[in-house]
């Protein structure tokens, strides 16, 4: 056995529906940006079918179960993003399109949190936007729904409501890049390996959020997602 000198972190994991006794181990997560023509319009880019772009959050970032999300520091800007996650849970390196649906283990809702105003502020000066996104708490997600019971989405109502009022509301057929071609894209750059989640963009709607608001997430044929800004 190891001689760890400091105690070894937690396993990131989130809960898989309808089993109580089932988890999946989480190892990274990739979010694929502006993946909505609405959205990038609203963010001020030509939506224009484009290579997509990733960046990443750390696994410990995530928020499962409902547990609050605490406001996070050095932001007074904190936008919710609601997206479908992709679990995978088979190796993917350098795939096809056509075979990357065979790579995904399950589906669940989850929202990215991003401290907009550092965003904003990291593009302007062309700097990278890990303190954006990557900070702790920034990845609420729902109970994993497999896909051996639930299959493929590709269409499907996505809607975030706060505090009771819808926020954001689209299609998840509306993805610029779908699930298998934004896999199949990211499988070229790194090997995707079990245990990875991708976050695959959200729709038009994003907005700021306070503390003591209740974000509630919802999409159909997947499952939901819900926390509250502590």
């Amino acid at each position: 056995m190891p001689n760890y000198v400091i105690d070894p972190p937690a396993q990131p994991v989130v809960p898989v529906a309808g089993d109580d006794a089932a988890f999946f181990p989480v190892r990274r997560i990739f979010c694929v940006g502006r993946n909505y023509a609405e959205h990038a319009r609203e963010m001020g880019h030509d939506p224009s079918r484009e290579p997509p772009f990733f960046f990443t959050k750390p696994a410990d970032a995530l928020v499962i179960s409902g547990a609050d999300t605490p406001y996070p520091p050095a932001t007074r800007d904190l936008h919710h993003e609601i997206e479908l996650v992709v679990a995978i849970g088979r190796e993917a390196t350098g795939i096809d399109a056509g075979a990357a649906l065979d790579h995904v283990w399950g589906y669940a809702a989850g929202i990215d949190l991003t401290r907009r105003d550092l965003q904003g502020e990291a593009k302007k000066l062309g700097r990278p936007w890990d303190m954006a996104k990557g900070f702790d708490a920034s990845a609420p997600i729902g109970d994993l729904s497999p896909a051996s019971r639930i299959g493929h989405p590709d269409a499907g109502r996505i809607e975030l409501s706060v505090n009771g009022f819808s926020r954001q509301l689209g299609d998840i057929s509306g993805m610029i890049w779908s699930v298998p071609d934004a896999i199949a894209y990211l499988s070229g750059f790194v090997t995707l390996m079990p245990g990875d989640l991708i976050f695959t963009g959200t729709p038009s709607g994003v907005a700021a959020v306070n503390r003591g608001d209740r974000l509630e997430g919802t999409i159909d044929g997947v499952g939901s997602v819900g926390t509250t800004i502590a």
